[in-house]
């Protein structure tokens, strides 16, 4: 009973709001509560702290102290930076590390290659783009054959196949054997996709194969001018060809 008199009594008490800024101190901006004075005091004194350590530590510091990562490095604009050191390696070692770089390049090279072959096995490059279209050449005696000549009567085939260039059955085929697959007009255009598809996948790994087979030949070249036998540059680099040195001949013994 006397927790719901003192809440009864507390209902009619005054609120007590935030104090606020002065109206003559506005222009110092908001009045700084206890708990933002705790903020500034807190960070304060841990900056102070840490001055007072290394204040410490410079003046504890043994002036003939000496580590071994000094040799490396050097005060520029006030910061430490390390000096990068160069790996020594003799010209066997050079060789070798470009011979094995040329291997591996080799080696995917060779792998793209059989790629290659086993798509073009697949496609047989027909109806590609950039392919140069075939050509059948039909020799006649006399104008009169040729004013008379027809191709589908001449090839045996329906005139609707003419433009093909694979699968071109000729009319005994037809009327012996049922079509094979599908005529859907809807699977037709797929099968074209995917045909289309397989193209360009063959033209980038052809353009695949042929970069890495500039890069094993730009490989080559710097690891022939480690040599140290007389050359001249007769032609330079370019991105699609290794550059050309002539070398001084020398009797191998």
């Amino acid at each position: 009973m006397a927790a719901a008199f003192k809440k009864a009594a507390k209902a009619g008490q005054r609120e007590h709001r935030e104090r606020a800024q002065l109206g003559s101190r506005k222009h110092l901006g908001i009045l700084e509560k206890k708990k933002d004075y705790k903020l500034r005091a807190d960070d304060y004194h841990k900056k102070q702290n840490a001055l007072q350590a290394l204040r410490k530590k410079a003046l504890e510091k043994n002036p003939d102290e000496f580590y071994f990562r000094m040799t490396r490095v050097q005060l520029e604009d006030g910061v430490h930076v390390i000096k990068q050191q160069e790996e020594e390696r003799t010209l066997e070692q050079q060789k070798l590390m470009k011979t094995q770089d040329l291997k591996y390049i080799e080696m995917k090279r060779v792998a793209e290659a059989k790629k290659i072959e086993r798509l073009k096995s697949e496609l047989h490059l027909l109806e590609a783009e950039g392919k140069q279209p075939n050509k059948h050449t039909f020799f006649f005696d006399s104008r009169e054959e040729v004013q008379r000549f027809d191709p589908a009567t001449h090839l045996n085939t329906a005139p609707e196949l003419l433009g093909r260039v694979y699968n071109r059955p000729t009319l005994e085929t037809l009327q012996k054997k049922s079509i094979q697959g599908t005529t859907q007009p809807g699977e037709l255009q797929k099968l074209a996709r995917q045909r289309r598809n397989r193209y360009n996948l063959l033209m980038q790994r052809i353009e695949r194969e042929r970069k890495m087979f500039v890069i094993a030949q730009k490989l080559q070249t710097r690891k022939d001018l480690l040599d140290k036998t007389q050359k001249v540059k007769m032609k330079k680099e370019t991105a699609n060809r290794a550059a050309v040195y002539k070398f001084e001949f020398r009797r191998k013994r």
